[in-house]
Order: structure tokens, then C-alpha cells, then sequence
């Protein structure tokens, strides 16, 4: 079943017109970006704008980033790599460019290779493949273990360096049949491109004619004394179904559409063939089959009686027909974002039809699964009568000219002419496929309800500790960044949303306070000092700060001084988190608040005492890079005094499977905390205007590019706005520093939470720039998507 999420569509503009006769394309990567091109174009001065690519982030579809990409003929082909931060490009002419971020800013891309055939129109275009290849095993979606759920299958790059590495690089298929298909070179219409587990390359092509034969090509690339060499094989063809039954012979002259089922899938083939009155699927498959032998050479040789010789052969699967019916474009464009649901994950394929319709069918049975009226905006499932029967309208139909599935297939973008419950386990295993894979998830949180998020926090959690060690350490902040971002669709989990955002930075400045140690002897021990600062603390339950410092080789602390000045605003906010996170205790009783799930989460106060300790002993060395606070009493030791009572609280969740509420002692020492130091305020969650949040009520939001949506009359972010700092102070989220009413250095921000960054670095010692350079790509909540932002 399908439903509208979203309509983004351009500003209506009275010089620009819509022309029909210029191809649509559309491509999603696997960081959900879409690419897309328009076919506009401008009445004045008859400016063709169809050579321009529109980049989208799904999350913000109306901050739409167009590149003049400078081809000279329309755009046949867009490509994203299987990392989603470089796009290919090609025409009609026979150019292709390669296109990728410039400071992996979503809203910055620059041409950064190029090639040309020229005169030779591009048909088919693909990235090489790289040999990684992640098994997905849907029928043990219930099993415990990730390993048995998700494989790496052996698959050989395209084309390799010495030793194994795979070499970068694109293949693209001409209409004149370059890569030389064969010997005799013929018109190529329609063209796709898949891969085989061994390194080699199928190509499919046709001439466009339904009575020429589907030619299938094997592609051998390899690099010969720094020269490429391409070689090529003839594989079995066939002949479309519908050209040898004599009733439907000249019903469908014309093939339309030729794919592969999957681009790691060159076994399976669908094929579309269409006329004025209708269009036909087909399905087919290579199978091997025996061939017969005559009985004459079996009685001569019986070694051929023994083993029967194989062959390939193309079988065709299934059928699907459809009516088409052709009607008038309109005058503009529209982006439309769908969500999907699908009871047999990865196992739909989508077709869209002239009528503005579009039908989910099995990819193998092509058995229709669902139904979706574009011009209605309604949706059917199998063996449902339609509440209300559709009239044929007598204006223009809407209808889509491109479509393409999420990297997870739960939603599907359609570029038009015009300018529900998922089942819990379902959801459950493709976030751990978003896990384990990278990919972004944001297509799955399209379909997690409110009233879901907090059974699939729990489950995600089980299913999480289930696994070995050494997996839950490589997905221990994916975890918590996934539940940062399903908190968020749900006010009542919206408190937990900040606390996993303040573990995603809690985490991630311990582990750079602890790489700055270095042991003192040249012979590493088994051990390294910031291991040896967690068990120490571990084992050491004493309340003194100073006693727990004993037991530590302060030789292994010593560092110059700018390194610890620079890093002293992560400091600071390490310190000023201990205080809130106490002085907030007593308060946690009436309703949930930030901080409240680190109350009895013993690893997170674990981490904070190693780092007080580490704090106070670079203080002794550096004195500025402490954390200041403002006291009432002028003899007071405020991180003694912090670390006591941290300590108090971090033995009371000890045990993580019985933790113990905090003591009435305890919390009376709390309270008088706000009359002993001065309590910050703390920005808990950077400003995110995201459409995610607002698509959870599953009614359609109509958009425009260029111009950010709102709900009218609601604050998008009014759950969580208590949470916040006013808006007048900006934040550098990652570098913890305030930037003031109107900074004026350059800043970026993340599409997904929202986390503000300056471009620039102020600072330029070595530390700082490590600690920076964990963000270059990513942010602290996962995503790999930033753009720059706006004056």
C-alpha cells in the first residue's frame, strides 16, 4: 500500500513552459539524496532548462540545489556511487561528467572528471563495481545473531590495482553499441548494465524493436601497461514472449524499458513493450538446462550418456499487461515522495502507467501487490473494491515519468508532468540493515508511527546486546544515533531524544581526551592509559578525587599546554553537564526531563568520572583548561565536589540489571547545589526543521522548492522547545562554542539534526584538529549530509 508523503513542486512561473518531448531522469542514493532532472523551458529567450540536475535532500526537499551542469544536449543518465557523494552524468552527445561534493557540503558540487564520446548519445551508465556486497537474508529476519541476517558474499570487483584493491572508475553503453558489443556494431536503443560475482559485466541492449532479438553481453575490463582493454563475449539472447504468439505479434512493436532486476542480479531480466492501446511486462530468467543427445552419440561415447551436457537458456517467468491511456501533459513539474508498504521486503516493482496510476507488482510473479491513483491521491490493496470509483477525468492527467525506490525500498520518488501499519519486525530488521550497512535510514523512519517508537527502542536495545562484543563496540554510536533519531517522532520520547543526542558527544570527547595519553616507555603494554584509566576508576568507588588520582602514572598525562587550552571548551562542557546532571536530580520525579536516562545508566557515569579525573590532573599541569564556575563561596573546590557526588550516584547504578534509586541523602545534597555553584543552561538539541517530523500524522504536504514549509499555526519543534536555548544565541554544536546573534564566520549545518558548525577552524593545534576531524563527513548524529547555510 502507497501513500502520498510529500508534493514538492516548482514555483509557477509564466515564461517557463513544460516540454513534453524531454526525457525524465531520477536517481536515489544511498545517503537519500535524489537527483533529478526538469523539463522546462524558458518561453523568452527559449532557454533550455533541462540541462540543469536538481539535488534534493529527502529530509528538506524544498532547499533544492541546481547545478548547470554544462551539457549541451538532454541529460540520459544520472548515477549516484555506492557511497551517495559522487554523481554521474550523460547526454545526448555523448558527454559524461562526474560530479562530487565540495567540502561534503550537500548545496556545493563541482565537476570533478569528465569524458566524451562524442556525437554518440549515452544510453546506459554505471559506476564499476567495488566487490562489496552485503547479503540481506529476509527468512531469518527473526533470528538473534546479525551475522546470520546480513553476509558479506564473495563478489570480485570490476577492474583491480595490485594487490586485490578494486579501481575506481564508470562503464557506459552508446547508441552506435560502444563498448564495442560485437564485431558488427548496430543501433542500440535501450541499454542496462549488471554484474557478476566473478568481476565481469553484462550488458543487455536492444534496438528498440520488439521483433529484434535482446542481445546479452559478457564485459571483461582489465588494465594492460596502464592501458584499459575491454573484451566482450556473446551471451544467449532472446526474443520477447509477446512477438511469437501470432495474436499479439504487431500489438507491441515498440520496446520501452529494459532492466535488470538488480544491478548484482544478471541472471534476471524484465522487459517492457508498448503501443498506443497498452503495454506488456515480462519476466525473464537464465537457467541452465540439460541438451539432449541423440542416441547415435550415446551408445558411441558413454561419457556423454554419464553427464549431460548444460546450456544457458532464457526462460521466461511471467506476464503482466496494462492499459495505457494516453492524455496531455500540463505545464509544470512536481517532485512527489511516496511511502511504501510492502509485506515482502525488496520484493516489489513498480510501474507507472499513463492513467497516473502506479502498480506494485511481485518482481518474479509480477502478481499485482497494490494499486496507487495519482490523480486521487488513494491507494489499494489486492482484493479491495475502491471506495469510490474513478471517473475519467476529461483535462489533463497527472502522470509520472520517473520513478526510483529508496536503497531500503520503503519509499519511492516519482518526478510527474505536473511539475500502513508496517509490521514492527520489518522495521526492526531494515534499521539494523541501516546499522550494519551505513546506509541512512531516514526512508525507514517514514513509516515508525509515534506510538511505535518506543517498542522498537526497546527491541532495537535487545537485539543489540544479543550480539558479541566485538560488534556492539563497532555499533555502539549507530545504536544510540538511531534511537536519537526515533525519539524525535514522538513528543512523549522527545526528553530521550536529547539524552542519546548528549551521549552521541559524550562519547565522542572521551575517546579523544583518551587518545591524547601516551604511555611513558617506548614498550606498549597489553594495555593502553586510557584502558588503564577505566579500570582504575572502575575498581576505585572512593569519593575523593584526589585518592583515585593516586593510583594513576601521571607520566602518561603530561602534554604541552595549547593542546589542553585549545581543547577547553569541550571541557568546559564535560563540567558543566556533571552540574546540570546533578543539580537536575532532585527535579526528575515529576516528569520526564533531559538527563533523566543517565540517571541510572552506570557506563555513561563511569565515563564521566574517568574524565574529571583526567581533567583534574591536567589542571595541575594547565591550569586555564579547567572548567570554570562560578561559586558562592570563594574556598570552594567545585570538582571535588562533583566528583562526590557523581561517585554517590554512579554506585547507586552499579548494577545494571537492578539499579537503585538515588538515596534521600544524596538527593538533599543536590538540592543544595544551585546555592553552591551557578547551574548553565544547556542547548540539549540543536533546531531541526526537518519534514520527517511532520509527515508522522500521514497527511500530504503540498511544498514548494525554495521555500521552507511550516505547519500553519504549529511550531514543528514546540515539544521540544523547553530543551532549548533562545533562539537569538547560535551554537557551534560540535566545537561547543557560542558563536553569538550574528556570527560572522561561515557555518554548516546537518540536514537530519540540525547540529550547526563553522567551515572554518579558529583553532590550530593538533588536537583540535583531531577532534575535528571526526566531522569532516559525518556528524554526531550519524548522517553524512550538511549543506552550507544561507546568509
Amino acid at each position: 500500500m502507497m501513500e502520498i508523503a510529500y508534493v514538492c513542486e516548482w514555483e509557477k512561473r509564466p515564461k517557463v513552459n513544460h516540454c513534453p518531448s524531454i526525457p525524465l531522469v531520477c536517481a536515489w542514493s544511498c545517503r537519500n539524496l535524489i537527483a533529478f532532472t526538469s523539463d522546462l523551458k524558458n518561453e523568452e529567450d527559449d532557454k533550455d532548462l533541462s540541462h540543469m540536475i536538481h539535488i534534493i535532500d529527502t529530509d528538506h526537499p524544498w532547499d533544492v540545489y541546481s547545478i548547470n551542469s554544462g551539457h549541451t544536449e538532454v541529460i540520459s543518465c544520472l548515477e549516484w556511487d555506492q557511497s551517495g557523494s559522487r554523481l554521474l552524468s550523460a547526454d545526448g552527445e555523448g558527454q559524461i561528467k562526474c560530479w562530487g561534493m565540495t567540502e561534503h557540503l550537500v548545496n556545493s558540487w563541482e565537476c570533478t572528471q569528465s569524458s566524451s564520446v562524442d556525437g554518440d548519445p549515452i544510453i546506459a551508465l554505471s559506476w564499476l563495481h567495488n566487490g562489496v556486497k552485503l547479503a540481506l537474508h529476509v527468512e531469518k529476519s527473526g533470528s538473534t545473531n546479525f551475522g546470520e541476517k546480513f553476509s558479506w558474499v564473495k563478489f570480485s570487483p570490476s577492474l583491480t590495482l595490485f594487490g586485490g584493491k578494486p579501481m575506481e572508475g564508470w562503464l557506459a553503453v552508446t547508441v552506435s553499441g560502444l563498448v564495442n558489443l560485437c564485431r558488427l556494431r548496430g543501433r542500440v536503443a535501450l541499454a542496462d548494465i549488471a554484474f557478476t560475482s566473478g568481476g565481469n559485466i553484462v550488458v543487455a541492449a536492444t534496438d528498440g524493436r520488439s521483433s529484434s532479438p535482446v542481445q546479452f553481453y559478457k564485459v571483461c575490463v582489465s588494465v594492460v601497461n596502464e592501458k584499459c582493454h575491454i573484451d566482450t563475449e556473446l551471451l544467449p539472447s532472446l526474443f520477447m514472449g509477446c512477438t511469437t504468439d501470432p495474436g499479439r505479434r504487431d500489438k507491441y512493436p515498440a520496446v520501452t524499458h529494459l532492466k535488470f532486476l538488480t544491478r548484482e542480479n544478471s541472471e534476471q531480466v524484465l522487459l517492457c513493450a508498448s503501443s498506443q492501446m497498452g503495454s506488456i511486462v515480462e519476466c525473464w530468467s537464465l537457467r541452465k538446462e540439460g541438451l539432449p543427445v541423440n542416441n547415435i552419440f550415446q551408445h558411441r561415447s558413454p561419457m556423454v550418456a554419464e553427464k549431460q551436457p548444460m546450456i544457458l537458456k532464457w526462460r521466461i517467468l511471467s506476464v503482466a499487461c496494462g492499459y495505457v491511456v494516453l492524455s496531455p501533459t500540463s505545464r509544470n513539474i512536481a517532485l512527489r515522495c511516496l511511502w511504501l508498504m510492502i509485506i515482502l521486503l525488496f520484493s516489489g516493482l513498480a510501474l507507472a502507467f499513463h492513467d497516473g496510476s502506479i502498480q506494485i507488482l511481485h518482481r518474479l510473479s509480477l502478481h499485482t501487490m497494490g494499486v496507487f491513483y495519482g490523480s486521487s491521491g488513494s491507494s489499494q490493496r489486492v482484493g479491495e473494491e475502491p471506495a469510490i470509483k474513478r471517473q475519467r477525468a476529461g483535462g489533463p492527467t497527472l502522470h509520472f515519468k520517473a520513478l526510483q525506490f529508496s536503497w531500503t525500498s520503503l519509499a519511492l520518488v516519482g518526478v510527474d508532468n505536473h511539475g500502513k501499519n508496517t509490521h514492527l519486525r520489518h522495521l526492526l530488521f531494515l534499521l539494523e540493515y541501516c546499522m550494519v550497512t551505513g546506509y541512512d535510514w531516514w526512508d525507514v523512519l517514514l513509516h515508525a508511527q509515534p506510538s511505535m517508537v518506543h517498542n522498537l527502542l526497546e527491541k532495537l536495545h535487545e537485539e543489540y546486546m544479543r550480539q558479541n562484543q566485538a560488534l556492539q563496540q563497532v555499533l555502539s554510536t549507530r545504536i544510540v544515533a538511531v534511537k536519537a533519531s526515533l525519539c524525535k517522532l514522538s513528543s512523549a520520547t522527545a526528553a530521550r531524544a536529547c539524552d542519546f543526542h548528549a551521549k552521541l558527544l559524550l562519547i565522542a570527547i572521551s575517546s579523544t581526551l583518551k587518545s591524547l595519553l601516551r604511555p611513558h616507555v617506548l614498550n606498549t603494554p597489553d594495555k593502553s592509559p586510557g584502558d588503564r584509566v577505566s579500570e582504575i576508576c572502575a575498581k576505585n568507588t572512593d569519593t575523593d578525587i584526589d585518592k583515585v588520582m593516586i593510583n594513576l602514572k601521571t607520566e602518561e598525562f603530561v602534554l604541552d599546554g595549547p593542546p589542553l587550552q585549545s581543547l577547553q571548551q569541550l571541557i568546559q562542557w564535560v563540567g558543566d553537564f556533571v552540574l546540570y546532571l546533578l543539580a537536575n536530580l532532585p527535579n526528575q520525579g515529576s516528569i520526564v526531563r533531559p538527563g533523566f536516562g543517565f540517571l541510572q545508566d552506570g557506563a555513561s557515569l563511569g565515563m564521566l568520572r574517568e574524565m574529571l579525573v583526567m581533567i583534574r590532573i591536567w589542571g595541575l599541569l594547565k591550569p586555564g583548561c579547567l572548567p570554570i564556575y562560578t561559586a558562592t563561596s570563594d574556598n570552594q573546590d567545585s570538582m571535588f565536589l562533583l566528583f562526590c557526588l557523581l561517585t554517590k550516584l554512579w554506585l547507586c547504578s552499579g548494577d545494571e540489571s537492578h539499579p537503585q534509586d538515588a538515596d534521600k541523602t544524596l538527593i538533599d545534597e543536590c538540592c543544595l547545589l544551585p546555592s553552591q555553584l551557578l547551574v548553565p543552561s544547556k542547548d540539549w538539541l540543536p533546531i531541526n526543521d526537518g519534514v520527517i517530523t511532520k509527515i508522522q500524522s500521514k497527511h500530504q504536504l503540498r511544498l514548494q522548492f525554495g521555500k521552507p514549509y511550516t505547519l500553519p499555526g504549529v511550531n514543528p519543534n514546540a515539544q521540544v522547545e523547553v530543551f532549548r536555548s533562545p533562539a537569538s544565541r547560535r551554537m557551534d554544536h560540535l566545537r561547543c562554542l557560542h558563536l553569538g546573534i550574528s556570527p560572522t564566520e561561515d557555518s554548516k549545518a546537518c540536514t537530519r539534526c540540525g547540529c550547526v558548525t563553522m567551515l572554518r577552524s579558529p583553532n590550530k593545534t593538533s588536537a583540535m584538529r583531531q577532534w575535528e576531524q571526526r566531522w569532516i563527513m559525518n556528524c554526531l548524529c550519524g548522517a553524512t549530509v550538511s549543506a552550507r547555510e544561507s546568509e
